[in-house]
């Protein structure tokens, strides 16, 4: 070093610090440690390649724009098998979920990136969480009075209308379907489409159960073929659990879960394991009624035959009685109009003298009495005529008495039937006389 010059610094080019940084990272978090990490799912994608690149942060620092992001790499090899994993404990990695996980650093020179290689999920973390999720949203449910609110509702004895909470087109949709439609029933379906499975399929869902229930419908029927637990975990979502239990009409499900039951099957009126034990609950409660009025038919039927047969048996007796009778009064007249017929031989002839001799008495008797019945009537008619001349309305106007009557005929009486302007007819003895009355005088003795 010449004398005067600065002295030499220690300087490094970014490869050589990159390899420091390398060394100290490799130094610190060697291969053989075991790295887990704990953090909060902020953003998840899966690259067309199966790649999948994953930013976790701190759940504190959720929210905030400073929050650190540790970036995560999972490649395809681990990606799917670990997807396959999840969905079979009826996991499905989603945004804003809490994650354990295990991985080795990496520190990407070209970019000065350090980044974790994804290597394991804690499942039995996720899980447990799962659970205590589970357990919390039933718990709620209790504590609102609705985890058997459902099963409180009364049910239809024939329901008939029914609607549909699923998606057209898929198998457990049509499975259901066909169990109305193959039955002699006739059912009124009405279908709220919805997304069974995936990111929209717990709001589709709500949404369908809410509209539904508006209709004033006898049933509603969520119904979903089966699946992975991952596929079916959107049933175990609040939001459905909640629309099923505060609904006013009955929900059964018709979910196709291979486990355990879903929320949704626990808070519904009733749960069946897939959609066409769905289907056949509801045909075999509307045949059941059926059958009942079947039965019901069939035992008045029988009644009816019965009495009929009674009946019929009871005017056999009624008859064979009344032709048993009849011969016998026949008999007895038979026997009553012989014995007139020899009467009727043997009687005439005195009878006819008796009843000639009888006779003649009576007319002799007769003709004195008539004469005098009709002497005594000639005088009555003469003074009946006498008394009749002497009343003779003829004979009455002809001395100046006259007859007064309104123009109907009727006779007038006293002045009060009058007003004035009214037509009066006077009938003297040569003739009448047609009046109009222009005024009215009261006697001096009616007036006071």
């Amino acid at each position: 070093m010449t004398q005067g010059a600065a002295p030499e610094r220690p300087t490094l080019s970014i490869a050589e610090f990159y390899d420091e940084v390398q060394a100290a990272l490799s130094a610190v978090f060697p291969r053989s440690r075991e790295l887990w990490i704990r953090g909060e799912l902020q953003k998840l994608t899966v690259a067309r390649s199966g790649h999948a690149y994953l930013d976790l942060i701190d759940a504190a620092s959720a929210g905030d724009a400073r929050a650190p992001v540790l970036s995560i790499n999972c490649w395809k090899p681990k990606w799917g098998p670990l997807t396959r994993q999840l969905g079979e404990e009826g996991i499905t990695l989603e945004e804003g979920m809490a994650l354990t996980i295990k991985g080795s650093i990496n520190f990407y020179a070209p970019r000065g990136q350090v980044s974790l290689t994804l290597e394991e999920v804690d499942v039995e973390a996720l899980l447990g969480r799962l659970a205590r999720q589970r357990a919390e949203l039933i718990e709620s449910l209790r504590a609102e009075g609705l985890l058997n609110a459902q099963r409180e509702l009364p049910f239809a004895e024939v329901p008939l209308r029914v609607g549909v909470v699923g998606s057209p087109g898929t198998e457990g949709y049509k499975d259901f379907l066909g169990q109305l439609e193959r039955s002699p029933f006739g059912f009124e379906v009405i279908v709220a489409r919805a997304a069974v499975q995936g990111s929209s399929s717990v709001a589709e869902v709500t949404a369908g159960i809410e509209g539904l229930d508006s209709l004033g419908l006898d049933v509603i029927c969520v119904v979903r073929g089966g699946g992975s637990k991952a596929d079916l975990a959107g049933f175990d979502a609040p939001q459905i659990a909640f629309a099923i239990a505060r609904a006013s009409t009955p929900v059964l499900t018709g979910i196709g879960h291979t486990g355990d039951e879903a929320v949704a099957d626990l808070v519904a009126h009733e749960a069946h394991i897939t959609p066409t034990a769905c289907g056949a609950a509801l045909v075999a409660r509307v045949a059941e009624f059926w059958n009942g009025v079947a039965e019901s038919a069939q035992s008045c039927a029988e009644a009816a035959r019965s009495l009929v047969v009674s009946e019929a048996e009871a005017h056999r007796l009624v008859r064979t009685q009344l032709v048993a009778t009849a011969r016998r009064v026949v008999e007895a007249q038979e026997r009553e109009m012989a014995h007139v017929r020899r009467l009727l031989v043997s009687a005439p002839s005195a009878t006819l003298a008796r009843e000639q001799t009888l006779l003649a008495s009576k007319g002799a008797r007769l003709i004195p009495s008539a004469r005098r019945h009709l002497q005594g009537a000639q005088g009555n008619l003469v003074a009946t005529r006498r008394l009749l001349s002497a009343f003779d309305p003829a004979r009455t106007m002809a001395r100046g008495w006259t007859m007064t009557t309104d123009e109907d005929g009727r006779i007038l009486r006293s002045v009060a039937e009058l007003e004035r302007g009214a037509t009066i007819v006077t009938t003297m003895v040569d003739g009448t006389i047609d009046s109009r009355v222009e005024g009215i005088r009261l006697n001096e003795a009616e007036e006071a």
